[in-house]
């Protein structure tokens, strides 16, 4: 049974055509890896599919009565009401129908026989339907989620307002999943995830009782949840079934299938117009030459398999730094309480350093006091001469209408507008993505930009928060190959040792440091 059909769907931003012609049927219990490279437009996909956006040309038609969850790349909590409530407003409905049982049990005490009989009735209803949803089980529903997502560890008293974005990000998925909706859209939920809090989220979701519909560039995390793949590439929509080895398998066979239908294709467009060309003028054949022209006319063309631009991620050192980078005395960082224990650390020239811990350990908290963005409760920081940082943070939510190419050249005033165009081009970004507002691009796009932008930076030493979060697998392949050919000093924060494992010299867990 289809849940949702999608039929023709055409979409443009602007003037820029983002999918053409788009068909599927999600069935009941599929569980879907919307798979493609950055900017294929696969969250304004799942935007179409929630009503968010509405498509340009073909129709999005639900089954009646389907509750639907979405999880969004970029999300804005209102504060005043801490994390435990909020969690349990996912169960809102069943507190509803335990306030009226309550209003009903009143009212009882003084009423006639004969409306007894009828607010009974309705008591015994909204108590089968607190029953069949377990309610009053909730409050242990939402600690095993919250542990399971590492939200327990951020106090379940706090205000949702205080949290950071990926805390938010993983609150929302919390909240999802306790609602159990018929179909889930997740936007890269592994993103703010640990490697624990991943695999807790990967055994749900195998378990999980209805469809969903999951985009992540965590291919290890998708081959093991998914039983179908949506591939977006190119401005169409090819559907595999299987996990996403057996996507990859395919995807090849049929890429090379598509190569040769072309050129096969183009041969034989190129034999009518040269037989169009000679016969068409000619007395004797010119009805055959009209027929081939028809012909001609007649034919679907294979647009040209284009691959797609591939990123040249590169960084240079701007000057020798001295032999001592950075040194860190007795350092105690956090906000109205410590952190972590007092810290005492020196890093090397050349050292390349990663950091790993849970999220809310204070990894992104150690790196922003490093680069003076928080004041550290107590301690030195100390750094070496000619010692340059370039820092890439972990968050960035800008609502700019400006474009990656006034960005980048507001910031490098003295480079040309060729200069800038071919920086961004080298980190994968076309000319329409050059000239469009930065708050439209996809979050792999708006990465792309950010490290372009670290790589026009005068430094000699990056200091890296989740750079991988929102890239595709080959844009974080090239980035991992930049960083291991880079001449400087690195540390980088990341939960994805496949990344880094090859080039990094030390791992410095901080949940040891505790």
């Amino acid at each position: 049974m289809s849940i949702v059909e999608v039929q023709n769907v055409t979409h443009y931003y602007g003037d820029k055509l983002v999918f053409r012609n788009i068909d599927f049927r999600l069935l009941n219990n599929e569980r879907v890896g919307l798979v493609g490279p950055n900017g294929a437009g696969k969250s304004t996909l799942l935007q179409l599919l929630t009503g968010k956006v509405v498509p340009d040309e073909g129709r999005i038609n639900w089954l009646p009565n389907i509750q639907v969850g979405y999880l969004e790349q970029h999300i804005d909590l209102v504060g005043g009401i801490t994390i435990q409530e909020y969690l349990r407003s996912a169960f809102q409905h069943l507190y509803n129908a335990e306030s009226k049982m309550l209003e009903l049990s009143t009212q009882m005490g003084n009423c006639t026989s004969e409306k007894l009989e009828k607010l009974l009735i309705q008591f015994s209803r909204l108590q089968e339907l607190l029953d069949v949803h377990d309610f009053y089980l909730i409050d242990s529903k939402v600690d095993e989620i919250a542990a399971g997502l590492g939200i327990l560890a951020l106090g379940m008293d706090s205000d949702v307002s205080q949290l950071s974005g990926g805390q938010r990000t993983k609150l929302l998925l919390a909240k999802l999943l306790l609602e159990e909706p018929a179909v889930l859209l997740l936007d890269e939920p592994t993103n703010y995830l640990d490697f624990e809090h991943i695999e807790w989220l990967k055994d749900y979701l195998k378990g999980y009782p209805h469809s969903f519909i999951l985009i992540s560039h965590d291919t290890t995390f998708l081959n093991e949840v998914i039983n179908v793949v949506y591939h977006l590439e190119h401005k169409q929509l090819t559907r595999y079934v299987g996990n996403y080895v057996k996507f990859i398998e395919a995807h090849e066979f049929r890429k090379q299938q598509i190569f040769t239908q072309y050129d096969r294709q183009q041969q034989e467009i190129q034999k009518l117009e040269t037989y169009i060309a000679k016969n068409k003028v000619r007395a004797s054949t010119s009805k055959q030459a009209k027929a081939r022209e028809k012909k001609l006319m007649k034919i679907d063309r294979i647009e040209k398999p284009n691959p797609l631009p591939k990123p040249r991620f590169a960084f240079n050192v701007s000057e020798r730094p001295a032999s001592l980078i950075v040194e860190v005395e007795d350092l105690v960082v956090g906000f109205e309480r410590p952190l972590l224990p007092a810290m005492s650390f020196s890093l090397k020239r050349g050292e390349k350093i990663a950091i790993t811990g849970h999220n809310g350990i204070g990894k992104s908290t150690t790196l922003k006091t490093m680069m003076g963005e928080l004041q550290p409760l107590s301690g030195k920081i100390t750094f070496g001469q000619n010692v340059r940082p370039a820092y890439f943070a972990q968050e960035w939510n800008t609502t700019s209408d400006q474009t990656p190419m006034n960005y980048i050249w507001s910031l490098h005033e003295k480079m040309t507008q060729k200069e800038v165009r071919q920086s961004l081009a080298r980190c994968g970004l076309r000319t329409e993505h050059i000239f469009q507002p930065l708050h439209t691009l996809s979050g792999g796009e708006q990465t792309r930009v950010r490290i372009c932008e670290l790589m026009l930076e005068k430094s000699n030493w990056l200091i890296l928060d989740e750079p991988t979060n929102h890239l595709d697998v080959q844009a974080k392949e090239v980035l991992s190959a930049a960083l291991k050919s880079y001449e400087g000093t690195i540390i980088v924060v990341s939960h994805e040792p496949e990344f880094f494992s090859e080039w990094v010299d030390q791992v410095w867990n901080m949940e040891k440091w505790r």
